[in-house]
């Protein structure tokens, strides 16, 4: 009997990548009808520490499910992804949202000018090598509002990707340096949940 040895990717994921899954499912991860999906939504809105926000940021918003349900929390809202085909579909399902801003950007090589009381992370960062989340880490220290929450959510089951979602998070933390407290730290069967607040 041989066990099966994951190879993981030593970059980040490209770009082309996420295209090329859309490309083939315009909803790869089963986001709209998966009850998974929905109860990892529930819980992250429950991990919220305020009623209100008012700018948040949503990094990796894919088809703009969880980006909808944010919406109704937060009196502006950017939501970015490197797939368009992705950027499409959330544009259209928050069409009538007049708060909500779609960007194509890839972090962190590109992040939304301005500052935030919370920002999103919900299943992005385990797709960078370490140095792609240190560099989020960065552009979250630089953007966020004292007060201002950060929400992590991450699958914990083995990958291909650069990362763990254990590693991922861990790595983040560690990055975003002094200045930051833990608030929650929630594991499901399949994902973590975790929020920190700037100080």
């Amino acid at each position: 009997m041989t066990s099966r040895t994951t190879i993981r990717a030593e970059t980040s994921l490209p770009d082309a990548y996420f295209e090329g899954l859309y490309a083939r499912d315009v909803d790869p991860w089963r986001f709209e009808t998966s009850a998974y999906e929905r109860a990892k939504y529930d819980a992250t809105l429950a991990a919220l520490e305020r009623p209100r926000y008012a700018r948040a940021l949503e990094v990796g918003c894919s088809i703009g499910v969880l980006t909808r349900d944010l919406a109704r929390r937060c009196d502006a809202l950017v939501a970015t992804d490197v797939a368009e085909a992705a950027l499409a579909k959330a544009r259209a399902r928050c069409a009538d949202l007049r708060h909500v801003v779609f960007v194509r950007q890839r972090a962190p090589e590109s992040w939304p000018a301005g500052t935030f009381d919370l920002v999103v992370l919900s299943e992005v960062l385990y797709y960078l090598d370490p140095a792609g989340v240190d560099g989020v880490a960065a552009r979250v220290r630089a953007s966020l509002e004292p007060g201002g929450e950060v929400v992590l959510v991450h699958w914990i089951g083995e990958t291909d990707y650069p990362l763990s979602g254990d590693e991922a998070v861990a790595r983040f933390a560690a990055a975003l340096g002094p200045g930051f407290s833990e608030g929650r730290s929630e594991r499901a069967p399949d994902y973590r949940l975790d929020t920190l607040r700037r100080t």
